[in-house]
């Protein structure tokens, strides 16, 4: 006979969790007293928000489930915020909520909400578990849902009185995953397109990669002479240096890249969904119905035909697949040949930044010795805003798993993602990005670092402005300012207060050696970078962006 919280653990155990991601609460204390005696590493977070962010991170790094524990009402709305990323980003999680006890439920109790109905939308699996005899049963095939088909997020509401009852069950045995590969009929006819297109293109996105199957596809790249580009915050999916990679199919997509997709004949889709962010607002690809022949490839069969009517759909993980393709071979030298190294050429082109611009500081010069500076395997984190900009265009990608941002466009995802990234992969450098909004949202999440002594450099670009919302403003309503101003702390002080290292650039040349000090600190650390608000964007100024309108 064992308590509910004790099952829950057994069985966390036994699907091969090593960590979870908290803000405990009084309603699964018998969960907390559980992992008192468990290998399981426990993370104790500021808000359930940037607990939520964390296990996404994990889920995003790894493949497997990011764990979080909340507790109820207030706990596990605040951790909703993390829900909505990892189902629009396909990530695997499962969130387990404390609830009321039974005998309280439908009264409106303290704290109480149905999760069923709350997260229902914005989940991939919502269940409550009244039996604890049933927990392995639940918890096993939470894991199995998580990561089967399109991954996402799993929410388990655990009440109060039923964690804490006896019971007998048996031993939880982990999930089996579940893998989709294509048919030789699906691999012939895509043979076949492709040996027919003259100007074909890859676009890869989406979830249930790893560093072998990204290998691979640039096997098959080689092989076929593709142009291959990434989905909007996927750029870690191929080597942005390979002399096939053609760019990001993302938000503001080089104009070039844009007109080659448009014109493509054969457009193969792997694992990605082509949302409206990487379609340009389904102007890309047209739906439902492509002008483009389009090959869609994914893990879920679901997701084939739900926006787009493709020619050949193939119901396979981009793991699978690719490991499928790689063995095939074009029929002759593809005709395209010749045109995939001026699309690689046009990306270096595109993603070379500007060395000037209004202010005194310039983030074109701090991302070249960025890219200088850090190595292939440093892990880039971000959230939403225009600061992003910088990141998306200018940052070279090399390897998988080096990149945890949002495609959902979340605020304030990259301080606790740096913390969550860090905490997995000690070893290599781990770099937030964030702006002045998008730090405060979950910037408390420093103090996680101090706590679990993870040194992660946040570099905090401040502009005094909600930065995006005050461009679409002046671009839509020039000159009618309403809402977007910020009055900001000190940032390297409060990196300092908290226990931290803390820097202050406000020029150019005060990067380098301000970055520099934040890496020799060895201590969590903010470089807050001062920039004027009319560098905008790379290209246009704020006053620009207001004049033409």
């Amino acid at each position: 006979m064992k308590t509910g919280g004790q099952l829950i653990v057994d069985a966390l155990e036994a699907n091969g969790t090593d960590r979870i991601y908290c803000v405990p609460g009084e309603s699964y204390l018998a969960v907390l007293d559980a992992l008192h005696d468990s290998p399981i590493r426990t993370i104790v977070c500021r808000q359930e928000g940037g607990a939520a962010m964390m296990a996404d991170c994990h889920g995003r790094l790894t493949g497997k489930p990011g764990i979080c524990f909340v507790t109820r009402g207030p706990g596990a709305t605040n951790a909703s915020a993390g829900i909505h990323i990892a189902m629009q980003d396909s990530i695997p999680v499962i969130l387990f909520i404390g609830q009321v006890a039974s005998h309280a439920k439908q009264r409106e109790a303290f704290q109480e909400v149905d999760y069923v109905r709350f997260f229902g939308d914005i989940a991939k699996w919502v269940v409550e578990i009244d039996d604890a005899a049933r927990i392995p049963e639940f918890v096993t095939r939470a894991f199995a849902v998580a990561t089967s088909g399109r991954p996402g997020p799993v929410v388990i509401s655990l009440p109060e009185d039923m964690l804490t009852s006896l019971a007998e069950a048996p031993a939880a045995l982990p999930h089996t995953p579940v893998e989709t590969r294509p048919g030789e009929a699906e691999l012939d006819a895509l043979e076949t397109l492709l040996n027919k297109a003259k100007r074909p293109f890859v676009i890869l996105g989406g979830t249930r990669w790893d560093a072998a199957a990204v290998a691979r596809m640039r096997t098959i790249a080689e092989a076929w002479s593709l142009p291959v580009g990434c989905s909007f915050r996927r750029q870690m999916l191929f080597d942005h240096l390979h002399p096939n990679y053609a760019g990001d199919v993302g938000i503001g997509i080089n104009p070039k890249l844009a007109t080659a997709i448009k014109q493509a004949d054969l457009v193969l889709l792997i694992g990605g969904r082509m949302g409206e962010m990487p379609s340009s607002d389904y102007t890309l690809l047209k739906s439902p119905y492509p002008d483009q022949s389009l090959v869609h490839v994914h893990a879920d069969a679901g997701e084939l035909g739900r926006v787009y009517r493709p020619t050949l759909a193939i119901n396979a993980s981009p793991s699978a697949f690719v490991e499928a393709v790689a063995g095939r071979k074009p029929a002759a030298t593809p005709v395209w040949a010749d045109e995939t190294p001026k699309l690689h050429a046009a990306y270096l082109d595109w993603s070379t930044p500007p060395e000037s611009g209004p202010g005194a500081v310039q983030m074109g010069p701090i991302m070249n010795y960025l890219e200088k500076m850090l190595p292939d395997d440093a892990i880039l984190t971000n959230g939403a805003g225009n600061y992003a900009t910088w990141v998306h265009r200018f940052h070279r990608s090399r390897r998988f798993a080096t990149q945890a941002a949002p495609t959902s466009g979340s605020m304030g995802y990259g301080t606790p993602a740096a913390v969550a990234a860090k905490e997995l992969f000690p070893e290599r450098d781990v770099i937030a990005f964030a702006g002045d909004g998008c730090f405060l949202m979950n910037g408390q999440e420093f103090a996680t670092a101090v706590q679990y002594d993870l040194p992660i450099i946040v570099v905090v670009v401040n502009n005094g402005i909600y930065g995006t919302i005050r461009m679409h403003q002046e671009r839509e309503y020039p000159g009618r300012v309403v809402a977007t101003d910020l009055k900001n702390p000190d940032f390297a002080a409060l990196a300092r207060a908290y226990g931290g290292h803390g820097e202050t650039v406000e020029k150019t040349a005060d990067f380098a050696p301000a970055f520099e000090r934040a890496r020799a600190s060895g201590k969590p650390s903010i470089v807050e970078i001062r920039l004027d608000p009319e560098a905008i964007t790379p290209t246009r100024t704020m006053t620009q962006i207001r004049d033409r309108s």
